[in-house]
């Protein structure tokens, strides 16, 4: 939107005392979100979260010499104006979205969230005239490039090696319940279950379009079951297993990934081409199956073998032998 027909207030048009008031709520509302991302990963990243309290205490120390600096030059009321209210000024994500981030993306915002803050200081005190409100401005913006600095002291202050590799440690763990474990699921549950029909309808029919469509029928309907149910399983807030909704993803979208992988060739209008291929891709998402539960799951090579390939062999046996009859 135009800012002439915008409702915001130019940055350029604001007075010293709104730039004040501004500077203040923008500080109010960085030490809020630093300890919303504590408090989000206190129980799993204690000594993160003790990183961001001390910054969190940086913020209230910024907004206290505002309001003084307010306080001599204007009074003791301060005009209600926050970052909504002006055009063109950096935004925050909303606090609720830290949810669904993880920690080294909050990591990442808050640095984000300081180099945001040092640009406001620089071009608000090139507006003041006031040569105090000039100084204090600009030492707020050299504070906040220095942030990097002072955040990795109060790392090397809480985070010691070994809290650094169990912070690993969870957020690894984290990362195989969440993402890894229900997608792994979804993509056994794609790959085998559609097995049966798809090829059950191929040797059957012999159309490679009406087996396109069973097996694309099959795998849209199987990733959403299976979406929903990882979903409305488990909530995670006692198991640990992390956002349903992220589960319910990594679940359905595998499941439909691992059926469609072997329906897809039966876009190809030979029968016996199609069917070929389909045993190919069939015996690559079995394999990869295997190196997943090898190589995340911590389940050794062998016994992963066994169990993948023959589940597979079995399935695809029976609608054969079906579609066959």
């Amino acid at each position: 939107m135009l800012p002439q027909l915008s409702s915001k207030r130019r940055f350029s048009d604001l007075s010293e005392q709104e730039i004040l008031a501004l500077a203040i709520s923008s500080e109010e509302d960085d030490a809020r979100i630093y300890r919303m991302y504590a408090e989000r990963l206190r129980t799993d990243y204690p000594s993160t979260a003790a990183v961001f309290d001390g910054m969190a205490a940086e913020e209230d120390t910024h907004r206290q010499r505002l309001i003084d600096e307010h306080s001599r030059r204007f009074g003791d009321v301060i005009p209600l104006i926050r970052r909504e209210h002006v055009a063109g000024y950096y935004n925050r994500s909303p606090v609720w979205l830290i949810e669904n981030l993880g920690i080294d993306r909050i990591r990442t915002e808050a640095t984000a969230m300081e180099q945001d803050a040092e640009r406001f200081y620089l071009a608000a005190a090139q507006k003041t005239s006031d040569a105090g409100t000039r100084k204090l401005l600009g030492d707020l913006a050299a504070a906040e490039a220095s942030h990097a600095n002072t955040a990795e002291d109060l790392t090397e202050t809480h985070l010691s090696d070994d809290a650094k590799d169990t912070e690993a440690d969870t957020a690894h763990r984290q990362f195989l319940l969440t993402w890894v474990q229900p997608g792994l699921a979804g993509l056994m549950d794609g790959s085998v279950s559609t097995l049966a029909p798809i090829f059950a309808t191929a040797f059957a029919t012999q159309d490679p379009h009406t087996t396109f469509l069973v097996g694309l029928a099959a795998s849209i309907g199987a990733g959403i079951s299976m979406g929903f149910t990882e979903a409305a399983s488990d909530d995670g807030q006692l198991s640990g297993r992390g956002s349903p909704f992220k589960r319910g993803i990594a679940a359905g979208v595998m499941t439909a990934l691992g059926g469609l992988g072997h329906a897809l060739p039966y876009l190809i209008p030979h029968f016996w081409t199609a069917t070929i291929i389909a045993f190919f891709v069939v015996f690559v998402e079995l394999w990869a199956i295997v190196w997943i539960q090898n190589r995340y799951m911590q389940t050794p090579f062998l016994r992963a073998t066994f169990q993948v390939v023959l589940g597979g062999a079995l399935v695809f046996a029976a609608g054969a032998l079906i579609g066959a009859g």
